[in-house]
Protein backbone atom coordinates (compact mmCIF):
# COMPACT_ATOMS: atom_id res chain seq x y z
CA UNK A 1 0.00 0.00 0.00
CA UNK A 2 2.76 2.43 0.96
CA UNK A 3 4.57 1.65 -2.29
CA UNK A 4 1.42 2.43 -4.28
CA UNK A 5 0.96 5.75 -2.49
CA UNK A 6 4.59 6.68 -3.08
CA UNK A 7 4.29 5.77 -6.77
CA UNK A 8 1.16 7.89 -7.21
CA UNK A 9 2.78 10.81 -5.38
CA UNK A 10 5.89 10.56 -7.54
CA UNK A 11 3.77 10.48 -10.68
CA UNK A 12 1.84 13.57 -9.63
CA UNK A 13 5.07 15.43 -8.92
CA UNK A 14 6.54 14.39 -12.27
CA UNK A 15 3.44 15.20 -14.33
CA UNK A 16 4.27 18.91 -14.86
CA UNK A 17 7.80 17.93 -15.87
CA UNK A 18 6.55 15.33 -18.33
CA UNK A 19 3.99 17.71 -19.80
CA UNK A 20 6.69 20.31 -20.32
CA UNK A 21 8.57 17.97 -22.66
CA UNK A 22 6.12 18.62 -25.49
CA UNK A 23 4.07 21.66 -26.41
CA UNK A 24 2.04 22.29 -29.54
CA UNK A 25 0.26 25.39 -30.85
CA UNK A 26 -2.17 25.27 -33.73
CA UNK A 27 -3.67 28.38 -35.28
CA UNK A 28 -7.47 27.99 -35.31
CA UNK A 29 -7.50 28.98 -38.98
CA UNK A 30 -4.70 26.59 -40.03
CA UNK A 31 -7.00 23.98 -41.60
CA UNK A 32 -8.74 26.54 -43.80
CA UNK A 33 -5.54 28.35 -44.75
CA UNK A 34 -3.78 25.07 -45.57
CA UNK A 35 -6.45 24.24 -48.17
CA UNK A 36 -5.10 27.09 -50.28
CA UNK A 37 -1.48 25.96 -50.05
CA UNK A 38 -0.03 24.32 -53.15
CA UNK A 39 3.69 24.32 -52.38
CA UNK A 40 5.73 24.63 -49.19
CA UNK A 41 9.46 24.95 -48.50
CA UNK A 42 11.60 23.72 -45.64
CA UNK A 43 14.61 25.86 -44.74
CA UNK A 44 17.68 24.70 -42.78
CA UNK A 45 17.07 24.47 -39.04
CA UNK A 46 19.16 26.76 -36.84
CA UNK A 47 21.24 24.31 -34.83
CA UNK A 48 23.23 24.38 -31.62
CA UNK A 49 25.45 21.40 -30.81
CA UNK A 50 26.27 21.51 -27.10
CA UNK A 51 29.58 19.83 -26.37
CA UNK A 52 31.24 19.29 -23.02
CA UNK A 53 34.23 21.57 -22.21
CA UNK A 54 36.64 18.67 -22.65
CA UNK A 55 35.29 18.03 -26.13
CA UNK A 56 35.45 21.69 -27.09
CA UNK A 57 39.19 21.77 -26.32
CA UNK A 58 39.81 19.65 -29.40
CA UNK A 59 37.47 21.54 -31.72
CA UNK A 60 37.81 24.99 -33.27
CA UNK A 61 34.94 27.44 -33.56
CA UNK A 62 35.04 27.00 -37.33
CA UNK A 63 34.70 23.23 -37.02
CA UNK A 64 31.76 23.61 -34.65
CA UNK A 65 30.06 26.06 -37.02
CA UNK A 66 30.46 23.64 -39.92
CA UNK A 67 29.06 20.84 -37.80
CA UNK A 68 26.02 22.89 -36.77
CA UNK A 69 25.36 23.89 -40.38
CA UNK A 70 25.52 20.23 -41.44
CA UNK A 71 23.04 19.34 -38.70
CA UNK A 72 20.64 22.11 -39.74
CA UNK A 73 20.73 21.06 -43.38
CA UNK A 74 20.42 17.42 -42.34
CA UNK A 75 17.15 18.17 -40.56
CA UNK A 76 15.95 20.10 -43.60
CA UNK A 77 16.49 17.08 -45.87
CA UNK A 78 15.13 14.72 -43.20
CA UNK A 79 11.89 16.69 -43.02
CA UNK A 80 11.70 16.75 -46.83
CA UNK A 81 12.06 12.96 -46.91
CA UNK A 82 9.32 12.62 -44.31
CA UNK A 83 6.85 14.58 -46.46
CA UNK A 84 7.99 12.82 -49.63
CA UNK A 85 7.23 9.38 -48.15
CA UNK A 86 3.68 10.49 -47.49
CA UNK A 87 3.30 11.66 -51.07
CA UNK A 88 4.49 8.26 -52.27
CA UNK A 89 1.79 6.64 -50.14
CA UNK A 90 -0.81 8.66 -52.02
CA UNK A 91 -1.14 11.32 -49.34
CA UNK A 92 -0.63 15.07 -49.82
CA UNK A 93 -1.98 14.80 -53.36
CA UNK A 94 -2.58 18.54 -53.67
CA UNK A 95 0.61 19.71 -51.93
CA UNK A 96 4.11 19.95 -53.35
CA UNK A 97 7.25 20.15 -51.23
CA UNK A 98 10.10 22.13 -52.72
CA UNK A 99 13.36 20.22 -52.98
CA UNK A 100 15.95 21.47 -50.46
CA UNK A 101 18.54 21.83 -53.23
CA UNK A 102 16.26 24.28 -55.04
CA UNK A 103 15.36 26.08 -51.82
CA UNK A 104 19.00 26.60 -50.87
CA UNK A 105 20.01 27.59 -54.41
CA UNK A 106 17.29 30.25 -54.62
CA UNK A 107 18.27 31.60 -51.22
CA UNK A 108 21.94 31.67 -52.19
CA UNK A 109 21.15 33.80 -55.26
CA UNK A 110 19.70 36.39 -52.88
CA UNK A 111 22.74 36.27 -50.58
CA UNK A 112 20.87 34.28 -47.94
CA UNK A 113 22.62 31.39 -46.23
CA UNK A 114 22.56 29.38 -43.01
CA UNK A 115 24.24 32.17 -41.04
CA UNK A 116 21.83 34.98 -41.93
CA UNK A 117 18.56 33.29 -42.92
CA UNK A 118 16.89 34.17 -39.63
CA UNK A 119 17.40 37.85 -40.35
CA UNK A 120 14.54 37.47 -42.85
CA UNK A 121 10.85 37.12 -42.11
CA UNK A 122 8.89 34.07 -43.22
CA UNK A 123 6.88 36.06 -45.76
CA UNK A 124 10.09 37.51 -47.23
CA UNK A 125 11.51 34.00 -47.63
CA UNK A 126 8.25 32.70 -49.09
CA UNK A 127 8.26 35.45 -51.71
CA UNK A 128 11.84 34.62 -52.74
CA UNK A 129 11.09 30.89 -52.86
CA UNK A 130 7.65 31.37 -54.47
CA UNK A 131 5.93 29.09 -51.95
CA UNK A 132 2.77 29.25 -49.85
CA UNK A 133 4.31 28.34 -46.48
CA UNK A 134 7.67 28.07 -44.77
CA UNK A 135 8.72 25.33 -42.36
CA UNK A 136 11.61 26.38 -40.13
CA UNK A 137 12.94 25.65 -36.68
CA UNK A 138 15.59 25.58 -33.99
CA UNK A 139 17.42 22.42 -32.99
CA UNK A 140 19.61 21.79 -29.96
CA UNK A 141 21.48 18.53 -29.45
CA UNK A 142 24.38 17.01 -27.57
CA UNK A 143 25.15 14.50 -30.32
CA UNK A 144 25.18 15.23 -34.06
CA UNK A 145 23.15 13.04 -36.40
CA UNK A 146 23.97 14.28 -39.90
CA UNK A 147 25.68 11.75 -42.14
CA UNK A 148 29.34 11.34 -41.27
CA UNK A 149 29.26 13.97 -38.52
CA UNK A 150 29.11 11.55 -35.61
CA UNK A 151 31.87 9.39 -37.07
CA UNK A 152 34.14 12.37 -37.74
CA UNK A 153 33.51 13.82 -34.31
CA UNK A 154 34.13 10.48 -32.67
CA UNK A 155 37.51 10.21 -34.37
CA UNK A 156 38.35 13.80 -33.47
CA UNK A 157 37.34 13.95 -29.81
CA UNK A 158 36.12 10.49 -28.81
CA UNK A 159 32.47 11.42 -28.96
CA UNK A 160 30.82 8.09 -29.71
CA UNK A 161 29.55 7.13 -26.27
CA UNK A 162 27.16 10.03 -25.70
CA UNK A 163 23.42 9.48 -25.39
CA UNK A 164 21.26 11.26 -27.93
CA UNK A 165 19.20 14.14 -26.63
CA UNK A 166 17.54 16.91 -28.56
CA UNK A 167 15.19 19.85 -28.30
CA UNK A 168 13.38 20.82 -31.48
CA UNK A 169 11.22 23.89 -31.96
CA UNK A 170 9.46 23.78 -35.34
CA UNK A 171 7.27 26.40 -37.01
CA UNK A 172 4.93 26.56 -39.98
CA UNK A 173 4.35 30.13 -41.17
CA UNK A 174 1.94 31.33 -43.82
CA UNK A 175 3.80 32.64 -46.85
CA UNK A 176 1.41 35.46 -47.69
CA UNK A 177 1.62 37.30 -44.38
CA UNK A 178 4.11 35.40 -42.20
CA UNK A 179 1.37 34.40 -39.75
CA UNK A 180 2.32 31.56 -37.38
CA UNK A 181 0.12 28.58 -38.22
CA UNK A 182 1.73 25.83 -36.16
CA UNK A 183 4.45 25.48 -33.56
CA UNK A 184 5.77 22.24 -32.11
CA UNK A 185 8.34 22.09 -29.32
CA UNK A 186 9.59 18.72 -28.15
CA UNK A 187 12.40 17.46 -25.97
CA UNK A 188 13.50 13.88 -26.53
CA UNK A 189 16.24 11.77 -25.00
CA UNK A 190 17.50 8.44 -26.28
CA UNK A 191 15.98 6.25 -28.98
CA UNK A 192 16.53 8.85 -31.70
CA UNK A 193 18.21 6.50 -34.15
CA UNK A 194 21.29 7.49 -36.10
CA UNK A 195 20.12 9.86 -38.83
CA UNK A 196 18.10 13.07 -39.26
CA UNK A 197 15.33 10.96 -40.81
CA UNK A 198 15.14 8.89 -37.61
CA UNK A 199 14.87 12.03 -35.51
CA UNK A 200 12.15 13.49 -37.73
CA UNK A 201 10.17 10.25 -37.49
CA UNK A 202 10.33 10.41 -33.68
CA UNK A 203 9.29 14.05 -33.65
CA UNK A 204 6.46 13.75 -36.14
CA UNK A 205 4.98 10.45 -34.97
CA UNK A 206 2.31 12.21 -32.92
CA UNK A 207 2.67 15.78 -34.14
CA UNK A 208 1.53 14.81 -37.65
CA UNK A 209 -1.94 14.13 -36.27
CA UNK A 210 -2.24 17.84 -35.51
CA UNK A 211 -0.55 19.15 -38.66
CA UNK A 212 -3.15 20.34 -41.16
CA UNK A 213 -1.30 18.86 -44.14
CA UNK A 214 -1.18 15.35 -42.67
CA UNK A 215 -4.13 15.06 -40.28
CA UNK A 216 -5.83 12.55 -42.56
CA UNK A 217 -2.75 10.32 -43.00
Amino acid sequence: MKKSILFIAAFILMTPFLAAQTSLYENPAFDEIAKEHEIIAIVPFKTQVKLRPRQMKDMTDEQLSRLEKAEGEGLQTGMFSWFLKRKKRGKLTTLEIQQPSRTNALLKKEGIDYDNIYEYTSDELAKILEVDAIISGDYETNKPMSEGASVALSLLIGFGGSTNSAIVNMNVNNGADGQLLWNYNKKVRGGLGSSPEDLVNVLMRKASRRLAYTKKD
